[in-house]
C-alpha cells in the first residue's frame, strides 16, 4: 500500500468524530509493532519519530528510512510523522526524507519568536506539500508546552493558527508527557472551548496518561490526534523484563525482542479500538 499522506488519516477521522492514533516509533521493533497491531485493529495509524531518537540513533535518516518502508509494506493506512522538532534544520531534513508530516515544536519560545519560527517552518512545508503540527501552551513532562498546570488559551490558539497558517495545533488541556500512570485530569471544557475556536485539528500530547474513558471523552469533545509512546515503551519494558526474568541464560536479543513487539502490538490495537469507539 502507497505511503498515506498524515492530513488525509486526520481529515477523514475529524470528520467521522474518531481519533487517530499516533504512536512512537524508538527502533525498526516499534514500527513493526505499531503497523502489526494498526493491522490487526484494521485502522489507520501515524508512525512518529522523535528528536529525542533521532538524537538516540545519531542520524534521522536510517530510523526515517526503516520507518517509511515499513508504512509503504503495510495493509493499512500508515503516515510517518516527525514528532517534536525543535530544529528548523531537522524538519528540513525529514521533508527531504520524504515524511509528509512534522512537527515544529517552538513552544518554549515567547510567544511572538514561537509564532515567527513556526510560520518560516510551515512555509518552508507547504511549499513541498507537507503537513505542519504545532504546539501552543505548555504540555508537562518537558517543559515547553505540558508544564503541570499550564493551559492553552483559546483566543491565543485562535491568533496563532491565523498567524502561523499551521495544519493542526498540539495543545495543553491537563496532560504530561513521560507519565507512567494513567490519571491525568483533562479539561473537556477547554478542550470543546478549543475545538470551537480554531479551524484546524487538536492534537493531544502526552496521552500515555490518559485512560480510556478520558481518551474517549477527550475525542468527543473535539481532539482528534492523539499521540502516545510512554504507554508503549512500558508495555515493551515490561515484556522484556518478563521474558528474561523466566530464561535468564538468553543472549539472543531477539528472543525477549518478539515478545516485547507483540506486546506493543496488542496495545496499539487496544487503542486504536479506543479511539475510534
Amino acid at each position: 500500500m502507497p505511503l498515506t499522506p498524515t492530513d488525509e488519516i486526520v481529515r477523514r477521522a475529524r470528520a467521522a468524530g474518531t481519533g487517530v492514533g499516533a504512536f512512537n516509533v524508538l527502533q525498526l521493533e516499534h514500527a513493526q509493532a505499531i503497523v502489526a497491531g494498526a493491522e490487526n485493529a484494521d485502522r489507520p495509524v501515524v508512525l512518529q519519530i522523535s528528536e529525542n531518537t533521532v538524537r538516540y540513533h545519531g542520524a534521522l535518516e536510517p530510523v526515517a528510512l526503516a520507518s517509511l518502508a515499513v508504512a509503504r509494506a503495510a495493509k493499512t493506512p500508515v503516515a510517518v510523522h516527525l514528532d517534536h522538532a525543535e530544529n528548523p534544520d531537522l524538519v528540513r531534513e525529514a521533508v527531504a526524507l520524504g515524511l509528509g508530516s512534522v512537527m515544529f515544536d517552538a513552544s518554549k519560545l515567547p510567544y511572538a519568536e514561537n509564532v515567527a519560527a513556526t510560520r518560516e517552518v510551515v512555509e518552508h512545508c507547504h511549499s513541498h506539500g507537507v503537513w505542519v503540527e504545532a504546539e501552543l501552551g505548555e504540555v508537562g513532562g518537558k517543559g515547553g508546552a505540558h508544564t503541570p498546570g499550564v493551559r492553552t488559551d483559546p483566543d491565543e490558539a485562535r491568533a496563532f493558527v491565523d498567524a502561523t497558517g499551521v495544519d493542526a495545533l498540539a495543545v495543553a488541556v491537563g496532560s504530561a508527557h513521560q507519565m507512567v500512570t494513567r490519571d491525568a485530569v483533562l479539561d473537556f471544557d477547554l478542550i470543546a472551548r478549543l475545538r470551537a475556536a480554531v479551524d484546524v485539528p487538536l492534537v493531544l500530547h502526552g496521552s500515555s496518561g490518559v485512560s480510556d474513558p478520558h481518551l474517549t471523552a477527550a475525542i468527543a469533545a473535539g481532539m482528534t490526534k492523539v499521540n502516545v509512546s510512554t504507554h508503549l515503551n512500558k508495555a515493551f519494558t515490561e515484556a522484556v523484563r518478563a521474558h528474561l526474568a523466566e530464561h535468564p541464560t538468553t543472549v539472543d536479543p531477539r528472543t525477549y525482542l518478539t515478545p516485547a513487539r507483540a506486546a506493543v502490538a496488542r496495545e496499539v490495537s487496544h487503542l486504536l479500538a479506543v479511539l475510534s469507539s
